[in-house]
């Protein structure tokens, strides 16, 4: 079966579609490249397209970073270090990251650890209760939180529940 050769697109009809999507959700400006990218523009081109979306305020890498955190705290149960690394694959300054976090108190960023350890802690399987506790931080680990504060969490959770 022989592909249709796709007619490129223009560049307005490019910015409109960029612009559309960064209206209904926030975007980063590495992943709105990305997508210009695989429309085959010219290099040029997508430079004028990021610099007037930027301009129109459609890409604001600090309020993405900002809605990023604040998403990853409420829905993922992320902890700061996996926000972290995340915000950075996308490319993001490190100063807009350590900026974005500013905002968020040490006690928004590790509210949601306790619950996630308990549950855990219920659910775990282990020989002894030394097993079950380094399973539960090893999964606090991956989830991006600090062992400092996996273990001051784990201090106030008994032994036996």
């Amino acid at each position: 079966m022989e592909q249709k050769e796709r007619k490129p697109i223009s560049e307005k009809n490019a910015y409109q579609r960029m612009a559309r999507i960064c209206s209904m959700k926030e975007c980063c400006s590495f992943e709105i490249r990305q997508k210009l990218q695989r429309l085959s523009l010219e290099d040029d081109v997508i430079n004028r397209i990021m610099a007037l979306l930027h301009k129109q305020k459609y890409i604001d890498d600090t309020r993405f970073s900002h809605s990023f955190i604040n998403d990853k705290l409420r829905f993922s149960k992320w902890g700061k270090t996996k926000i972290e690394f995340a915000l950075r694959q996308k490319q993001i300054p490190q100063e807009t990251i350590n900026e974005a976090f500013e905002e968020f108190s040490d006690e928004l960023l590790t509210q949601s650890l306790k619950p996630l350890l308990e549950k855990k802690l219920k659910s775990v399987k282990g020989k002894s209760e030394y097993d079950k506790r380094m399973k539960v931080i090893r999964f606090g680990l991956s989830r991006g939180f600090l062992m400092r504060d996996i273990l001051k969490c784990l201090g106030t959770i008994p032994e036996d529940d």
